[in-house]
């Protein structure tokens, strides 16, 4: 019989030895938009969905392509092409994929295609210039994968930038 106290500090030892210093590896979900390629990092999507109906949104920005349903749930889907480029592209009624985020948030990003899962090293990632932006840009950076520049996007500021300088509305009385 092995004995709990033993196994527990035999694990410890063994967690103490290992190198502080190792690569931390990240799972990214590439997509692309036109020519160009995006990722996101994998925990931070929820679910993916093909082929999805979208609702146009009256008086959003182009970087809003609409809301599509996923599960009862209505999703706000954001186009990051547009949301770093400025220029929209013209998605058809129903979009290809969309990729559900993790978060309160309830928000997509949409991809003319989806590819495999790869898995980079955090070392590998090239940091995005950040200028000490008040609004900083959401992409993490870029990466080269499979012979492909990606750029890796963070999705907490996606929402931020794609409706930056915009006033909500508001109730008049």
């Amino acid at each position: 019989m092995i004995d709990p106290t033993t196994s527990a500090k035999a694990t410890s030892q063994l967690v103490d030895t290992l190198p502080q210093d190792r690569a931390q590896l990240h799972d990214l979900l590439p997509f692309t938009i036109g020519d160009q390629v995006f990722a996101v990092f994998a925990d931070q999507i929820e679910t993916t969905a093909e082929a999805r109906p979208a609702a146009r949104l009256p008086r959003a920005s182009p970087a809003v392509v609409g809301v599509v349903c996923v599960r009862g749930h209505m999703i706000t889907v954001l186009d990051a092409a547009a949301i770093l480029t400025g220029s929209a592209t013209d998605w058809s009624p129903t979009l290809p994929f969309v990729l559900i985020l993790r978060g309160n948030e309830q928000l997509a990003v949409v991809a003319a295609s989806c590819r495999d899962t790869g898995t980079i090293s955090a070392e590998d990632i090239e940091p995005a210039p950040d200028a000490g932006e008040s609004n900083p840009a959401p992409a993490l950076g870029t990466v080269v994968y499979a012979g492909e520049r990606m750029i890796i996007l963070d999705p907490t500021r996606l929402f931020r930038r794609a409706v930056q300088r915009r006033e909500r509305r508001r109730r008049r009385f």
